[in-house]
């Protein structure tokens, strides 16, 4: 099993972790993590957009000039798409972008981020991380003793309004639970950090 240093708030050292091999040592499945960002990504899409069709479009009630003899092209309608203030040809309408991916291939590639953020040493294992009202202050103090990158995401086991409150007004830095983390915000944070409690929890999900 791979041991991870264990720090305190202040910095100090906290002694070592093991995480398991099976969830934070495998070797990264790039088209597992590939496949479930492309789908994190669509399925977040709202599918709003919309632009009118020829049939959407007022008008287009009589035929708008002769056939022959005005020396422009034939034209049937003023709502065709090559009429200026005609329909979009293929014109998009609101539709839903959602779609669901097999559970064992979402659980790889959730594998596959953690144990790249391992291997690339990125993750911060923290002994606890407490506050006793939220303090911008503080937090900013802490991720400034350990050493944390511009991009942060902190992972707890369970809600902490003090930590979420303190974290919100910090640019680039995100607070999530382990049952919600994904995969896409793992990858996109240049620090993962986790207590020991979110360590286990975590171990406890995907074991």
């Amino acid at each position: 099993m791979a041991k991870v240093k264990v720090l305190k708030m202040t910095g100090a050292d906290a002694g070592e972790i093991e995480l398991n091999d099976d969830i934070f040592g495998i070797e990264p499945n790039e088209f597992a993590v590939h496949a479930v960002v492309k789908n994190y990504l669509a399925n977040r899409r709202q599918g709003t957009q919309s632009a009118k069709t020829r049939g959407d479009v007022r008008g287009g009630g009589r035929k708008p000039f002769r056939q022959k003899g005005t020396g422009r092209h034939r034209q049937g309608s003023t709502t065709d798409p090559t009429q200026v203030g005609g329909g979009v040809a293929f014109a998009p309408k609101p539709r839903s972008y959602r779609y669901t991916l097999p559970k064992k291939l979402k659980r790889l590639a959730m594998k596959s981020a953690l144990s790249s953020k391992v291997k690339e040493k990125e993750i911060i294992v923290l002994d606890e991380l407490k506050f006793k009202e939220p303090k911008t202050k503080e937090m900013i103090s802490v991720l400034e003793n350990i050493k944390a990158g511009k991009k942060v995401l902190i992972v707890m086991a369970d809600k902490d309004d003090n930590i979420v409150k303190s974290a919100s007004n910090i640019p680039g830095t995100r607070t999530t639970l382990v049952s919600a983390m994904n995969v896409y915000e793992i990858i996109n944070h240049d620090s993962f950090i986790v207590t020991k409690d979110a360590v286990n929890k975590i171990e406890e999900v995907y074991s």
